[in-house]
C-alpha cells in the first residue's frame, strides 16, 4: 500500500512524542489547536439532549438490530474428549480494551459508532474508547458524541488519521493503548491499522468504500443507479462497478445516471468516483458475473437478477452481500442490523467484516490423567524423535517412564 510509507513518520512520531505528536498532526491536518485529545465527558450529554428526536429513535432501532445480530454471533464454550481421560475445552475471552476509530471528515457517521461499539460490548470488552476527528470547536461531530452517549460510552478524544490509530496503538499521556482497534476510514487510516498490525489487533482495512452490482435485465436501471450514487457520494476514492449480462441495462443505467448525479448534494464527489475508479463489466452469462466479482472482492455486493438468492449462494468473495431490489447497501449500512465495517481492497478474499468475534480470543484449556497421557507416550516419542526436540520427549518422560505405559 503506498500510503504505508506516508503515514509511517506519523506512527513513529505518536510513538515517541506521545500525546504531544497527536496534537501536533491534528493541528496540521485539521487546523485544531488541542490542550488534550479527551472529550469532556460532560459534552457527551450534553450533545445528546439536542439530538433531533428522529435521528435518536433511529440510533436506538439500529442499535437494537445490530445488537440482536452479534448477540447470536456469541459462541458457545465446548469440550470435546479426544479420548479418555484427556479433554480439550475452548472458551472465549473477550480483550480488555478496545480502540473504535469513526470517521469524521467528508462526513459524518454516527452509525460507525454503533457498528463498531456494540459487538466490542456484546462480546463483553470492559473498556471501549472511541477516536473521531475534531471539527468546529475541537470536539467530533455532535451526532457522533451522541452515538457514543446512547450506548454509555464515556472515553472520546478528538483525533482523526493515523495519528489516531497510532495513539490507540502505542498510547499515550491521553489514551492508554488498546488490545484491538476497530472502524473504517481512508487510506491512511488503513495504512496506520496495517503498519501497526502486531502491536495490536486490528479488524479488516476498511478504507475506501466499494460496491459491486451484478444486474441482468431485471434490474430496475433507476435503483441500479442510485445505489451506486449512493456509494460514490462516501468519497472521491469510492469504487463502484456494474456486472451485467444486458447491454442494454448498462445503457438504461448511464442514461439514470445523468439526472440522478445532477441532483446529488455531492454531486462533485459524485462525478470524482465514478469517473476515476469506477466502470460497467458486461459478461456474457451470470456465472461469468459471479467469477468477475469473485476476482474483485467487493466490499459490498447487490444482486439483483432473477434468482438473485440463489445466485448469492454462489459468492466467495464479500464483504457482504444484498440480494434482491429491496435490499440497498444503504439498508447494511445503517438498519439491516448487520454489521457496515467491511474488508475493502480486495481483501474480502480471505478476510470477514467486523463481528462480535473480532473482540474475543479463542483460548483452549487442556485436561489429561495419567493413563491419557500414558496412552499417547509413544506417539510423543516418535514425533519428538522426528523434530529432534528431545527435551519434549523427556517432558514426557519424566512422567510416564517408559515400560509403565498400560498394555
Amino acid at each position: 500500500m503506498a500510503a504505508v510509507p506516508a503515514v509511517a513518520q506519523v506512527c513513529a512520531d505518536v510513538r515517541t512524542h506521545g500525546a504531544a505528536a497527536v496534537r501536533d498532526y491534528t493541528a496540521r491536518f485539521d487546523g485544531v489547536d488541542l490542550a488534550t485529545t479527551r472529550v469532556p465527558p460532560g459534552a457527551l450529554p450534553a450533545a445528546l439532549a439536542t439530538l433531533d428526536p428522529a435521528v435518536r429513535a433511529a440510533l436506538e432501532e439500529a442499535i437494537r438490530r445490530v445488537r440482536l445480530v452479534h448477540e447470536a454471533q456469541l459462541p458457545t464454550e465446548r469440550t470435546v474428549e479426544v479420548s479418555p481421560g484427556a479433554t480439550v475445552t475452548e472458551r472465549y475471552v473477550p480483550v480488555s480494551r478496545a480502540g473504535v476509530y469513526v470517521p469524521g471528515g467528508l462526513v459524518t457517521y454516527p452509525s460507525s459508532v454503533v457498528m463498531n461499539v456494540v459487538p466490542a460490548q456484546v462480546a463483553g470488552v470492559s473498556e471501549i474508547a472511541v477516536a473521531s476527528p475534531p471539527r468546529d470547536g475541537g470536539l467530533p461531530s455532535s451526532t457522533v458524541l451522541a452515538a457514543c452517549a446512547l450506548l454509555g460510552i464515556d472515553e472520546v478524544h478528538a483525533a482523526g488519521g493515523a495519528q489516531a490509530i497510532a495513539m490507540f496503538g502505542y498510547g499515550t499521556e491521553d489514551c492508554a493503548p488498546a488490545d484491538v482497534v476497530t472502524g473504517p476510514g481512508n487510506v491512511y487510516v488503513a495504512a496506520a491499522k496495517r503498519l501497526l498490525l502486531g502491536v495490536v489487533s486490528t479488524d479488516a482495512e476498511a478504507g475506501p468504500t466499494e460496491i459491486a452490482i451484478i444486474a441482468d435485465g431485471a434490474a430496475d436501471p433507476e435503483f441500479v443507479a442510485a445505489d451506486l450514487i449512493a456509494q460514490a457520494e462516501h468519497d472521491p476514492l469510492a469504487a463502484c462497478l456494474l456486472i451485467t449480462t444486458d447491454p442494454g441495462l448498462a445503457d438504461q443505467v448511464d442514461k439514470a445516471l445523468g439526472p440522478q448525479v445532477a441532483a446529488a448534494r455531492h454531486q462533485d464527489r459524485v462525478r470524482d468516483a465514478l469517473a476515476g475508479q469506477s466502470a460497467t463489466v458486461l459478461v456474457d452469462d451470470l456465472a461469468a458475473a459471479v467469477a468477475v466479482s469473485d476476482a474483485w472482492a467487493p466490499e459490498h455486493l447487490e444482486i439483483q437478477t432473477a434468482g438473485a438468492a440463489g445466485l448469492a449462494g454462489q459468492i466467495r468473495n464479500a464483504g457482504a452481500i444484498f440480494t434482491g431490489p429491496y435490499a440497498p447497501v444503504s439498508l447494511g449500512d445503517y438498519l439491516a442490523g448487520s454489521n457496515h465495517v467491511l474488508p475493502t481492497g480486495g481483501t474480502a478474499r480471505h478476510t470477514g467484516g467486523l463481528s462480535t468475534l473480532s473482540f474475543l480470543r479463542g483460548i483452549h484449556v487442556v485436561e489429561c490423567g495419567r493413563d491419557a497421557l500414558a496412552a499417547v507416550a509413544p506417539h510423543i516419542d516418535a514425533l519428538g524423535g522426528a523434530e529432534d526436540l528431545a527435551a519434549h520427549v523427556e517432558a514426557v518422560r519424566v512422567r510416564i517412564p517408559r515400560g509403565t505405559e498400560p498394555a
